[in-house]
């Protein structure tokens, strides 16, 4: 008797197999893209104590602003998307797949904005991107 030791070749029901590994491997590059993203965007640098509640702000700080341009990210690419689908191009629910939203390029950090144009209305969010197909998408498990 093995005495709860697992025997030769054998491996734990909670440890994923093989199968299993691109999927692990495919959601642990998108969270490693969104803490790229978000320490590039991030203000601050490190704290200099190595104080919990100071690093937890920092995050937050980080994590709020990371967030908003992913957002707008998304909305921009969404009428990009509605764009090209009206120009007669056809686009799938796999490519959209492809799109990260951790765009970098068009965003200045340290440019100049500016603040006289904060009156305007923006327009209204439509979170559905009805004129895409996915009729061809499979779902993730």
């Amino acid at each position: 008797m093995g005495h709860g030791r697992p025997r030769a070749g054998a491996r734990p029901a909670r440890l994923p197999g093989p199968h299993h590994h691109p999927r692990i491997t495919a959601a642990t590059n998108k969270a490693e893209s969104c803490n790229g993203f978000s320490k590039w965007l991030g203000f601050g640098g490190v704290p200099a104590e190595n104080d919990p509640e100071e690093q937890e702000k920092l995050i937050k700080f980080n994590t709020l602003p990371a967030n908003l341009v992913v957002f707008q990210n998304a909305l921009d690419v969404s009428d990009v998307v509605r764009q090209l689908v009206a120009e007669g191009w056809g686009i799938t629910a796999d490519q959209l797949g492809q799109i990260a939203p951790y765009l970098r390029a068009h965003i200045s950090r340290f440019g100049a904005y500016a603040t006289d144009d904060l009156h305007r209305q923006p327009d209204p969010f439509d979170p559905l991107l009805k004129e895409a197909d996915f009729t061809d998408a499979e779902l993730a498990a």
